[in-house]
């Protein structure tokens, strides 16, 4: 359980965050060493606890994937008792990080300014969808409004496609690891000027920062680059499958290509597809030859002869596929937990491998409001006082 070899070992975190933004930044800082008291609010906790129907309730798989190596305590920020709880706990931390929409952290009385009167050495970190000011600063953030807004959710493999959401929560993901680099960033900072500093990250910059290549050619060019349009890529149905080919970084791939796929003729030597631009201008007609060939066998045989030809290439899994792969074993990138009332836990590890401080499981995921009584007794708190605020409602 001990934190004290860790890289984040002895700082303390105060945890606003809920859903999956934040948390997936506060479990990294948790994974490598750091205290994280998560703040839930009484009786119902993070959202994510309740996103959606479960046999475990308010301890759902949603839930304890992203909330492991923290502490809970559920306090009512609405009363007076409830923000000297966090006024307290703020004098000892190092960083308070939240992901509420623009101006809440404030109204509740824990902004930027009143925290560090208490405590100038506070990382005051925030992610939000928009940011504090601009057109867009009173919505809230979240994944699918991030896409729609920053032009991913447009750009998609041809125009007849319908648009649509992609269905893994790359805003929240990678905002998330932004606010994680941007703590981290702060922490060295305070160690040559002895000083915090507020951290801000928006999910509207995180995409927008995704897309640097396609915006530079946008900006600089007029016109945007489309990686799911390149004419020698692409997902290809087979006979038991898919294949997705990468058809790149060689002298001639067509010509490769026509040899894995067994075609009769190098492709390339046709005038119609001997060059890369012509390669775009008749994409469509190229493309459907591919998919004709693809479907008259099976994933593992087009594998095979598409790494002979040393052409990317890779079968489409699914995540139940993945998650038994032997590469996800090898690299150990699941983890159990024993979790004191829902049992045995199986969730994604920590992806970054250090060799000397590797991340550790010190704690799993809280129940909602199970550290009140021991953080506040480390704060100052005696038996009476914390029974005076569960006795008022402040602490449930």
């Amino acid at each position: 359980m001990s934190s004290t070899n860790l890289p984040l070992g002895g700082v303390t975190v105060v945890d606003f965050t809920q859903v999956y933004m934040g948390p997936s930044c506060t479990q990294l800082l948790g994974d490598y060493g750091a205290d994280v008291i998560k703040i839930e609010r009484p009786g119902a906790g993070d959202l994510s606890r309740s996103s959606i129907p479960d046999r475990d309730g308010l301890d759902n798989p949603i839930f304890l994937s992203i909330n492991r190596n923290k502490r809970s305590i559920s306090v009512d920020t609405r009363t007076a008792e409830g923000v000297e709880v966090i006024h307290r706990l703020v004098r000892d931390a190092d960083v308070v990080v939240s992901n509420f929409r623009s101006g809440v952290m404030e109204r509740m009385g824990f902004g930027y300014e009143r925290l560090r009167e208490i405590n100038p050495r506070l990382i005051w970190a925030s992610g939000t969808g928009f940011g504090e000011t601009g057109p867009y600063s009173h919505k809230g953030g979240q994944d699918v409004i991030a896409q729609a807004y920053s032009g991913v959710m447009w750009r998609r493999e041809t125009e007849d496609l319908p648009l649509s959401v992609y269905p893994t929560p790359l805003a929240d993901y990678t905002t998330g690891m932004h606010l994680l680099q941007g703590i981290l960033l702060a922490l060295l900072a305070r160690n040559t000027t002895g000083e915090g500093q507020k951290v801000e990250v928006t999910m509207y910059d995180s995409m927008l920062h995704m897309q640097m290549q396609e915006a530079c050619m946008q900006l600089n060019r007029g016109y945007e680059i489309n990686w799911a349009s390149m004419p020698l890529s692409g997902v290809f149905p087979t006979a038991d499958g898919a294949v997705c080919m990468v058809g790149a970084f060689k002298q001639n791939p067509l010509r490769d290509i026509s040899v894995a796929l067994e075609f009769d003729e190098d492709l390339s030597l046709r005038e119609e597809f001997s060059t890369l631009e012509r390669q775009f201008e008749r994409r469509p007609e190229l493309q459907a030859i591919f998919r004709e060939r693809f479907a008259v066998n099976t994933t593992d045989h087009w594998v095979k002869r598409l790494e002979e030809q040393d052409i990317l290439c890779a079968p489409v899994h699914t995540l139940a596929q993945t998650l038994e792969d032997e590469q996800t074993l090898v690299n150990r990138m699941v983890l159990e937990m024993e979790h004191p009332t829902v049992g045995t836990i199986r969730a994604v590890d920590a992806p970054i491998r250090l060799s000397r401080t590797p991340s550790q499981v010190r704690r799993v995921p809280p129940r909602l409001g199970e550290h009140n009584a021991e953080v506040l007794a480390e704060h100052g708190y005696d038996e009476q006082s914390i029974a005076a605020l569960v006795k008022a409602g402040v602490l449930r």
